[in-house]
Parts: C-alpha cells; sequence; structure tokens
C-alpha cells in the first residue's frame, strides 16, 4: 500500500470530499423533495424511512461481509444503485415505485458511508476531515439547489431528479484518479480467503462442518468487537440523529404560521428552507475538527433532545413568536448534528486501537442510520398527532400547499 506523502494531503483532502458530498447528497435531495413526493398530507416520515432503513440494514450488516468486496465493485454498485434509483423516483407516477426508487438510492448510500469511512483508515490525517466535510456540503448543496431549482427558478421536481442521477459517476472519476491502492489491497485480502478456502479438508462433510464453525465464529466475534464501542460511541450518535430527524420530518412540517407572516409563497416553502438552514449548520459543524474539538459527546446529545422537547412545545402552544427565531433554532440543531457525528469518529480513530480502526470506523455508522430509523417511526405517528391537534386549535396550515 503506498503511503501518501505530505504534498499528496490536499489530494486526499479533497477526493475524501467530493465522496463525502456525492455520497450524501441525493440522500438530502430526496428528504428535500418529500414534501413533494408524498403531498402535504401524507408524513414525511415515509420518505425518511425509505430513505434510511436499507442504509441502515446495509450498516448493520456490513461488518460480517464487506471486508471481502474489494472497494472497486463497490464504487461500482454505489454508482448503478443510485442512478437507478433517481430514475426510477423521476419516472413514476404512483408512491409504490417511488418509494422503491428511494430504497435504491438508500442502499447507495449505506454502502458508500461504509465504504468510505472505512477507507480514511488508510490514507491518515486528512482522510476523515474530508469526508466529514464533504457529507456537510452535501447537506447544504443538496437542500440549497433543491429550493433554488424547485422555488427560485421553478423546475419540475421529477426534472430535478433527473439531474441529480448524474452526479454519482464522478465517483469513479475521483477513486481512479486517487485512490488505486487501497483496492489492491482489498484485492490482496479477498484473494487470501479464496486460498484459505482452498486448503479446507477436501470431504464435503467436513468442509461444511469447517464452514458452519467458522461463520459462527466470525458472528459471535463480530459482536465482541461491537460491544466496546456501543456506549461511548454509538449510543451518543444515535441519540443526536434519533432527536434531529425526529425533528426535522416529524415536526418542522408543523412548524408554521399564517403565509402573511412568513417569507414565503408557499406552505412547503418553510419545510424546503428549514432543510436547507439545518444543513448549513451541518457543513459548519462537520467542518469544524481543524479548530474545534468535542470529546464529551453526550453533550451535543443532550442539547439535541432538549431542542426536541422545545419543537414540540412549539408546535404545540406556538411558544416562539415567529418563523425567523424558528430558522435559527434549526441552523442550530444541525451545528450539534454536525459536531456529534465529526467528533464521534474522530474519537474512534484517536481512542480504537489501530488494528481495530477500520472495522471501527464502518460499524459506528450504524447507530446513526439507527437513530434515524426509530426517529421516522416515531415520526409516522408524530406529524399526524401534532398536525390534527393544530386543525382543532384553528391552525390549518400543515396540509397546506
Amino acid at each position: 500500500m503506498q503511503v501518501p506523502r505530505i504534498n499528496e494531503h490536499t489530494r486526499i483532502f479533497g477526493a475524501f470530499w467530493v465522496f463525502g458530498l456525492v455520497n450524501n447528497v441525493l440522500y438530502v435531495v430526496i428528504l428535500s423533495a418529500a414534501i413533494d413526493l408524498v403531498g402535504p398530507a401524507a408524513p414525511k416520515a415515509i420518505v425518511l424511512l425509505a430513505d434510511v432503513l436499507p442504509a441502515f440494514v446495509i450498516k448493520l450488516a456490513a461488518p460480517f461481509f464487506i471486508h471481502v468486496v474489494p472497494y472497486s465493485v463497490r464504487i461500482a454498485l454505489l454508482i448503478v444503485l443510485s442512478f437507478v434509483g433517481m430514475q426510477t423516483i423521476a419516472f413514476s407516477n404512483s408512491l409504490g415505485p417511488k418509494l422503491f426508487g428511494i430504497v435504491l438510492a438508500s442502499l447507495s448510500s449505506g454502502l458508500g458511508e461504509v465504504s468510505f469511512l472505512s477507507l480514511t483508515h488508510y490514507y491518515g490525517d486528512w482522510a476523515l476531515p474530508g469526508f466529514s466535510s464533504g457529507t456537510g456540503a452535501a447537506g447544504l448543496v443538496g437542500s440549497f439547489a433543491f429550493l433554488v431549482m424547485t422555488t427560485w427558478i421553478g423546475l419540475a421536481t421529477n426534472t430535478t431528479l433527473i439531474a441529480f442521477s448524474l452526479v454519482p459517476f464522478s465517483f469513479w472519476g475521483v477513486y481512479s484518479v486517487v485512490l488505486p491502492a487501497v483496492d489492491l489491497a482489498m484485492t490482496a485480502k479477498y484473494q487470501q480467503v479464496v486460498e484459505d478456502e482452498e486448503i479446507m479438508p477436501s470431504s464435503s462433510e467436513n468442509r461444511a462442518q469447517v464452514v458452519k464453525a467458522t461463520k459462527l465464529g466470525s458472528i459471535s466475534g463480530t459482536i465482541r468487537r461491537l460491544t466496546p464501542l456501543f456506549t461511548p460511541y454509538m449510543l451518543p450518535l444515535g441519540l443526536v440523529y434519533f432527536a434531529e430527524y425526529a425533528i426535522n420530518q416529524g415536526i418542522s412540517p408543523t412548524l408554521l404560521f399564517p403565509i402573511e407572516e412568513m417569507p414565503f409563497s408557499r406552505y412547503r416553502d418553510a419545510y424546503v428552507t428549514y432543510g436547507t438552514l439545518y444543513q448549513l449548520g451541518v457543513l459548519i459543524s462537520r467542518s469544524s475538527s481543524p479548530f474545534f474539538r468535542v470529546r464529551r459527546l453526550y453533550i451535543p446529545s443532550v442539547l439535541q433532545l432538549l431542542n426536541l422537547a422545545l419543537c414540540i412545545f412549539q408546535s404545540l402552544f406556538v411558544v416562539i413568536p415567529n418563523v425567523y427565531i424558528l430558522m435559527f433554532l434549526m441552523f442550530y440543531e444541525g451545528l450539534l448534528g454536525g459536531l456529534a457525528y465529526v467528533n464521534t469518529y474522530h474519537l474512534v480513530l484517536e481512542q480504537v486501537p489501530y488494528e481495530e480502526r477500520e472495522f471501527a470506523m464502518g460499524a459506528v455508522g450504524v447507530s446513526d442510520s439507527a437513530g434515524i430509523v426509530m426517529s421516522g417511526l416515531v415520526s409516522l405517528w408524530l406529524e399526524k398527532a401534532l398536525c390534527g391537534y393544530q386543525q382543532g386549535t384553528g391552525r390549518p396550515w400543515c396540509e397546506m400547499d
């Protein structure tokens, strides 16, 4: 494996920045389009679950098999899944096929995050900040571009989705130019697995017993490797993501005022604007690690849970008097989420033993998806409950376009 030289740091940072941007941008665009895909009356959490549950399954399963899949194969899968997924969403007229397209894009996103986080282990101190900053930029680029293209320019949502379906093809160019060496390492590791299998007992019965024992040992061993990662890294990250996505998908569609009291022409524009401001906060905080660190991961977790409680009270009782304060709250929410994300992975790199870091970097990502899945399930009920309460108190805006 080629060790990066000092003058390659900028190139490595840039490559991983692009990986983070491209891997996450479609996920953000789909969430931004949620109100257009399902309409104002349906829970936006339907889109959230379709956008994150498959990624969660991939992240959950990846520690058990991903090490035998070369990175070049993973890159090809990312491109195919995301392109076909976005095209399916764009050209479908009913909810079922749209959700299927979202599932394909979600599989791509989950596989990409596991792969690129694991890959940072090989490329020194600038790879993780680059990827983290790129994922933060994806939030802002995706939500702001969607806002500009659909709200300011007036393009149809389907046209916008078709345009974004071409973005993942940049994966291959960046990967093949900047990071070819690790693919050779992974291919060698895969080849070793094949060679090990070739020296197993020739008897089919004995071979089956060895294979079964190896698989059981691998599963139990993987669980043992995951256990010490749970409390210090996975739990606080999962709590942050649970709180912020419950806000974004379950509560923010109900954080409305009369249209004349907001700087929008349509109520759906408030949802898209909240998402853009949230992603701006994510970008800033995910890019902050060279300048500012948080080592007590439960601090952003607790603060985000307090944000969740405040937003619920706002939806029920209007304790905040105008939409501009809510806009700042969405920005602050993004800051907390990004801080939790980037500092969690930095602490993994600093505290986990070297031989376990590649595994840990991919495995810890399960927790953010788990938090999002839980928030999506809660939000299916929460948004409808809050909207129904508002309608009963003379505030019908949550089901208006």
